[in-house]
């Protein structure tokens, strides 16, 4: 009878041998062998993972955050804890992405030192938005005030002070969770700049920070000429359920060019809800039927959101008092 750790053995020898293809049964085999394992498992894989050609531990990881992304039972926590650390820039990155459902706090000082001092620039935005999630969380009162503070203290220091405009730019889109007092500030003179990524960034934070005062900016922001400031500011006005919004959504459902400020259009109209949107998403499903199933189900879930917001909304109307 084969046993688990034989199975794994003979997985880790067809990672190292660049003559076997790495075929998606063989990844898929991975993915599962990988996913809640025992760090202790882990040891013989680690003991060689830089023997194993660097193109195929890209592909083994690549592999295993598509994996993570379609299936909510997978857990690749054990590997990519110690992958934190590797001499890989893109490892290191991909490490980040598997842990991006991590809460616990025992890793909050790695990620907070790895966000201001990794040498990759995508390693350090792929954890500053990371520990935006965990600002989230603290707002919440589901981490420690301490570590909250800690992590704050250290966006703000990149926000404010880092030599990469992009580091800036994902620092104030992670401090849109956050209360602090220094945070509307920063998101003003972002809105200010004129550059489109600086203007998409303060609007991902306004739509994070569940603050009314930005209305004006989202509403300037739908029809700003770059698509990239309309798609932040569309799921930003999603997010603040901003009826304002809802005519130039409603607008733009037959005149948007751009396919992913669209998609967000029709997200952010099932989160706002209200006057003729569920007119509107039903004619959309009514074109879409049986020429694209992406598009449907996408619609098909909408719809199902709109049913969730409006119900939502139903209640709020309710004295319970």
């Amino acid at each position: 009878m084969t046993t688990f750790q034989d199975k794994f053995t003979e997985l880790i020898a067809i990672l190292r041998d660049e003559d076997q293809e790495l075929s998606s049964e063989t990844l898929a085999e991975l993915a599962e062998a990988f996913s809640d394992v025992v760090p202790v498992h882990l040891k013989p894989l680690l003991e060689v993972w830089e023997e194993i050609p660097l193109s195929r531990r890209h592909s083994l990881l690549t592999h295993l955050k598509r994996e993570l992304d379609a299936n909510l039972l997978y857990n690749f926590n054990a590997l990519a804890r110690p992958l934190l650390h590797d001499e890989d820039g893109i490892t290191r990155a991909y490490a980040i992405r598997l842990l991006a459902d991590y809460r616990r706090e025992d890793l909050v000082p790695i990620f907070i030192d790895i966000a201001l001092n990794d040498p990759e620039v995508e390693v350090r935005t792929d954890t500053i938005s990371l520990l935006g999630i965990y600002v989230y969380h603290g707002e919440l009162e589901e981490i420690s005030a301490k570590n909250l503070k800690k992590i704050e203290d250290a966006l703000l220091e990149i926000a404010q002070n880092a030599k990469r405009v992009k580091l800036k730019q994902y620092a104030i889109e992670a401090l849109g969770f956050s209360s602090r007092e220094e945070v509307p500030a920063l998101i003003a003179k972002a809105w200010q700049e004129e550059p489109a990524m600086w203007k998409a960034s303060a609007l991902l934070a306004m739509g994070r920070s569940y603050d009314e005062r930005w209305q004006e900016q989202i509403l300037e922001g739908l029809v700003h000429e770059n698509e990239i400031v309309r798609l932040a500011a569309t799921k930003s006005a999603g997010n603040l359920s901003l009826a304002l919004a809802r005519p130039i959504l409603l607008k733009n459902l037959g005149e948007e060019k751009d396919e992913a400020v669209l998609r967000v259009s029709i997200w952010s109209l099932s989160e706002i809800g209200g006057e003729d949107v569920r007119e509107h998403l039903l004619s959309l499903l009514d074109q879409f039927e049986g020429e694209d199933e992406e598009q449907e189900a996408f619609l098909e879930d909408a719809l199902e959101n709109l049913d969730f917001t409006e119900g939502v909304q139903t209640l709020a109307t309710f004295d319970f008092d």
